[in-house]
């Protein structure tokens, strides 16, 4: 059964109208993830905001009228995708105002690509994008904590705790998408092949 992203009513509520292209790892990294997020939970102890599943996000989107439209240009970028490696490097933060706990990836010419050869299919369309940055200002990475409700000093302490190399270096390869998209407090999801 597939595990979602999200999972609790807020998040739901907070991404509704949304869609999402995401890759989910699930060897090497995920596993990685998983140990950085419960340790800085344990570290912190108290309950805080987080993504139930490690996933990394190509591409926010907001249009919940034409989803299908939306998912043909997914489709047919992915058929177009060779699989996608992704390896992580560190765990990093985006500082103030988000505060956001992370693992940052490294830019491989696979995911480089990717991100790429989307943003050249997108900027054909009209579609309304979310949060989007050029290639040379993305960080790849997969949230691992929201810590905005956090006061500063508290957040200071879960990077100063956390923050770090990874060694080794987890690696895998990704090779499907994941269209995501959320409605009446719901998630729901595409599973789409990289087909390159």
């Amino acid at each position: 059964m597939r595990r979602p992203f999200m999972s609790t009513p807020d998040q739901l509520e907070s991404l509704n109208g949304q869609q999402y292209l995401v890759l989910r790892p699930t060897a090497d990294v995920a596993a990685t993830y998983r140990e950085i997020q419960s340790t800085a939970l344990a570290h912190l102890g108290m309950p805080l905001r987080h993504p139930h599943t490690e996933h990394v996000t190509l591409r926010g989107f907001f249009e919940p009228e034409r989803r299908e439209e939306l998912g043909e240009l997914v489709r047919a970028w992915a058929t177009q995708q060779s699989p996608i490696e992704i390896i992580g490097e560190a765990v990093d933060e985006f500082p103030t105002p988000w505060q956001i706990l992370v693992a940052r990836l490294a830019r491989t010419t696979s995911l480089v690509s990717a991100y790429s050869s989307l943003t050249d299919a997108l900027d054909r369309t009209d579609l309304r994008r979310i949060g989007e940055l050029a290639l040379e200002e993305w960080t790849f990475h997969l949230s691992v904590l929201y810590g905005k409700t956090l006061d500063a000093a508290t957040w200071d302490r879960v990077v100063q705790e956390e923050a770090r190399s990874l060694t080794p270096q987890p690696a895998e390869v990704v090779r499907e998408a994941e269209l995501v998209w959320y409605q009446d407090g719901a998630e729901h999801a595409e599973v789409i092949p990289l087909g390159g």
